[in-house]
């Protein structure tokens, strides 16, 4: 009788994958703060970036406080201050620390932080012995933790980046070999979808996903047309140079306000010299290259790029829809955080077999939809309610992942969202028209 056949046998098998996720993952996050100083992981750039120490103290936070202290019993914390200096928002919980202030948090310190990882990680395996494959409420909560530290090792990138881009001496994070082009991108191809009746957000008892891709719901669709690439650097560079920033008519009324009270003139870590454009990214300051996908887009740009094109940015069940058609419909190797190129990579030529490129992976792509709740959508109850729900206004809808997203940690449903203000986040865009739109 093999693990498959007897209960017990499945229930080990459980828990040495389930240590063994939690395990890989938690030792991603502190592979990433690796190539920091600890002055480098204790600096925040701006108020809605956060200290890389603060990222690792805060994901053990989370495991803490909504697994251990429930499921583990005699659990002792490791410092009974750290429930307030370390909770993001959950007002269930208790008070936080002010989210502006977090680089002042200069203790603990990193070695004191990576120390809290370590009692957290021995206790968090302790408990996944008692409870994975018996407990129900146990492994959700577990699974949930393990995607939360996902989403924040694509934070802990984000922000050292906005951190490092800071310093005149233009640091590199880690030193990346240059990836040219083999070939310049093909000029853009629009992939037509038929639209109809079709099933939206994640479906129940289909494995994980966030409360807010749920419920799946019924959306009908007009026949509708998108890029098979994202839009790249030089095609950008285009807009800049036609006076898009100088050109009220491409923008929304409070995107044409952030460019002119911000000074905008360019996405965000760009730079121009006499006649030369250079981009940072995190190997450094480096020429632009026109063939990458352009990244650290605001929302309003991107629409506003859309707009100048003539045409528009996809609805969120638009890009849905295209990227859960077809099995052979996108890039067969993603450009994810598996890949280590830490950047995104122009896209491949086209085949037969591929009708769209860089739907998954390189860089989220802004849609056109405002973040709001699917119909039938409520909150969990208690503290995990707050995950995502609250935070459903004056936020617009982002699809596909990034160079910085893990495999394991997308699918076709997933939501992620920012202010239409903000650029700092791996973002670019992918364009979309109607299918009776002229060619």
């Amino acid at each position: 009788m093999n693990a498959l056949q007897h209960p017990h046998g499945l229930a080990l098998d459980k828990q040495i994958q389930a240590t063994r996720a939690f395990t890989n993952i938690r030792q991603a996050s502190t592979a990433l703060a690796a190539p920091l100083s600890a002055e480098d992981c204790q600096v925040q750039s701006m108020p809605d970036a956060s200290p890389v120490k603060w990222h690792l103290a805060h994901t053990t936070w989370f495991f803490e406080t909504f697994i251990l202290e429930r499921f583990l019993q005699g659990y002792r914390a490791f410092d009974p201050q750290f429930r307030l200096l370390f909770n993001s928002y959950y007002n269930s919980v208790g008070e936080q620390y002010p989210r502006p202030q977090r680089g002042l948090l200069s203790r603990p310190s990193l070695e004191t932080v990576l120390a809290y990882r370590n009692h957290v990680d021995e206790a968090v395996r302790t408990a996944i012995a008692q409870h994975t494959a018996c407990d129900e409420d146990f492994d959700a909560l577990l699974e949930l933790g393990l995607h939360h530290e996902q989403q924040h090792q694509e934070l802990i990138l984000m922000d050292v980046k906005h951190m490092l881009s800071c310093n005149p001496l233009h640091p590199a994070y880690a030193a990346l070999p240059l990836r040219a082009a083999a070939h310049q991108p093909e000029p853009l191809q629009w992939q037509t979808f038929d639209g109809g009746r079709y099933q939206m957000g994640h479906p129940a008892h289909a494995g994980f996903a966030f409360d807010n891709e749920r419920p799946a719901h019924e959306v009908l669709l007009h026949p509708y047309q998108l890029a098979h690439r994202l839009v790249t650097q030089g095609e950008y560079l285009a807009f800049i140079e036609a006076g898009g920033y100088r050109t009220p008519d491409y923008w929304l009324s409070l995107g044409w306000d952030t460019v002119c009270t911000q000074g905008w003139r360019a996405p965000l870590y760009w730079q121009q010299t006499d006649d030369a454009w250079s981009v940072f990214t995190l190997s450094g300051r480096r020429d632009l290259d026109p063939d990458t996908p352009v990244s650290h887009l605001s929302y309003f740009e991107a629409d506003a790029y859309a707009r100048w094109a003539g045409v528009r940015l996809p609805t969120e069940a638009e890009w849905e829809q295209a990227a859960a058609s077809q099995d052979n419909v996108l890039q067969p190797s993603p450009n994810l955080f598996e890949t280590g190129a830490l950047q995104p990579l122009p896209a491949p030529r086209p085949d037969p077999t591929c009708r769209l490129t860089q739907m998954k992976g390189d860089l989220w792509e802004w849609t056109a939809s405002a973040y709001a709740p699917y119909p039938g959508f409520r909150p969990g109850p208690g503290a995990i309610g707050e995950y995502n729900g609250k935070f459903m206004c004056n936020q617009y809808v982002l699809r596909g992942g990034s160079f910085a997203t893990p495999a394991s940690h997308i699918r076709p449903s997933y939501r992620n969202f920012f202010p239409p203000q903000a650029r700092w986040q791996f973002a670019g865009l992918r364009l979309a028209r109607d299918a009776s739109a002229p060619n």
